[in-house]
């Protein structure tokens, strides 16, 4: 069975900076991680490959040269290689041109039985990565999933997370399979397989090498714009109860409630 394991390098929390006038998110010179919820999409692909023979699983990721960093700590968890989609051409990209550079690198370099996602990227929030990915490659897509119940060479039968509850869904293979938390929590790199991710080598592939025309990529192959970004303002007016007479305190505290129309 091949694998492929979808993931993201994103910016610390605390570290987001936008450019104002593109709307895009600056990642040069910005601590950055492998994004927390692919950690369960990269745990669940070594999982599968734990129980059936044969197994490899590719990491593939889209950003800067320093994304290298983040398909190696899924190669340190217990996948097998990796490949970083790197190019000027691809920067500014939205969801949906994301979307296509990483279905054209799967067509370029697959194909794959299952694909591995997580619920969506803490930077962007949007989860439309992952089900984009499976419409241009015109394959099921099982999203929220928070359990694998049976997988073989024509089927995967899963548990999603729905509003109240789960159900049960079957797709044939290939297909895209999207994780929440709830799936499983993802193991610690090993010695051995930080010494083993370390001395893998990731190689590049440029929107060439992949076969995908600038003009469908990055921010050029973008429908969607950030038109503006700003940072709220945040005003108190307050109202200073002198505390010196409590009795006048009390009855103003509780005036203040009534004019508010909370008591």
């Amino acid at each position: 069975m091949r694998i492929a394991v979808l993931v993201k390098q994103v910016p610390s929390t605390d570290k987001v900076k936008m450019d104002e006038e593109t709307g895009t998110m600056v990642r040069s010179a910005m601590d950055a991680e492998l994004n927390p919820l692919d950690l369960y999409a990269v745990e669940e692909a070594v999982r599968a490959k734990e129980k059936t023979e044969e197994t490899e699983i590719t990491v593939i990721s889209m950003g800067p040269p320093a994304a290298a960093s983040a398909i190696k700590e899924a190669i340190a968890m217990g996948c097998d290689k990796g490949v970083l989609l790197s190019d000027k051409v691809f920067s500014g990209a939205d969801t949906w041109a994301t979307a296509r550079t990483l279905s054209s690198a799967i067509e370029k370099i697959g194909p794959y039985d299952l694909i591995f996602a997580g619920e969506r990227a803490t930077d962007g929030e949007t989860g439309q990565v992952g089900p984009s990915v499976a419409a241009q490659l015109d394959m099921p897509v099982l999203t929220y999933v928070s359990k694998i119940r049976e997988v073989n060479g024509a089927r995967i039968v899963v548990e999603r997370a729905v509003e109240g509850g789960h159900e049960v869904v079957e797709a044939s293979l290939p297909a895209l399979v999207s994780v929440v938390k709830e799936i499983n929590e993802p193991r610690i790199p090993t010695l051995k397989g930080k010494i083993r991710a370390k001395q893998t080598e990731v190689p590049v592939m440029t929107a060439q090498d992949v076969g995908l025309d600038a003009a469908h990529a990055g921010l050029l192959g973008s429908p969607t714009r950030v038109v503006k970004v700003f940072y709220p303002s945040l005003s108190r007016n307050g109202t200073i109860v002198d505390g010196r007479d409590p009795e006048r305190a009390v009855n103003a505290l509780v005036q203040f409630l009534k004019d508010k129309a909370l008591v």
